[in-house]
C-alpha cells in the first residue's frame, strides 16, 4: 500500500528531471555509492634511505664478482664458475645489488645449460 502512496503523490509532483534515462527521484535506483579517498603515503626515513644505500653498496662489489664470474663460465669450465656465479648473484641480491645478482645468476644458468647439453656435442 506505501508503494501506492509513493506513486500518488508523485504523479502530483513536478519531475525534476527531464531526461528518459535518469529517474525521477533518487529512490528509484537500488545501489550504493561510496566515497573513495587514496591510501597515505609513506614517508621513509632519511635513516632507512642511507641503509638502503649502504646495503646496496655492499652488494655492488659481490654483484660484479658474480657477473665477471658468470661471464668467465662462458668460456672456462662453466659447472664450477657458473656455479660460483650463481651462489654470488643470490648473495649480491640479498645484500642489495639486485640487477647485477639477476644478471649473474641467469648468465650462470645459461653457461651450466649449454655446458651440460651443447657443448659436449662439438
Amino acid at each position: 500500500m506505501e508503494d501506492k502512496k509513493d506513486t500518488k503523490i508523485r504523479g502530483y509532483l513536478p519531475s525534476p528531471n527531464t531526461d528518459v534515462d535518469s529517474p525521477d527521484y533518487p529512490s528509484d535506483y537500488r545501489e550504493e555509492t561510496a566515497a573513495e579517498i587514496a591510501a597515505p603515503v609513506p614517508l621513509i626515513r632519511t635513516r632507512d634511505r642511507e641503509e638502503n644505500r649502504e646495503r646496496a653498496e655492499g652488494g655492488t662489489g659481490m654483484g660484479w664478482a658474480a657477473l665477471v664470474l658468470s661471464i668467465l663460465s662462458l668460456f672456462v669450465m662453466p659447472i664450477l664458475f657458473g656455479a660460483a656465479g650463481i651462489v654470488l648473484g643470490f648473495i649480491a641480491r640479498r645484500r642489495g645489488a639486485e640487477g647485477l645478482g639477476a644478471w649473474a645468476i641467469g648468465i650462470g644458468a645459461i653457461s651450466i645449460i649449454v655446458g651440460i647439453f651443447i657443448l659436449p656435442f662439438f
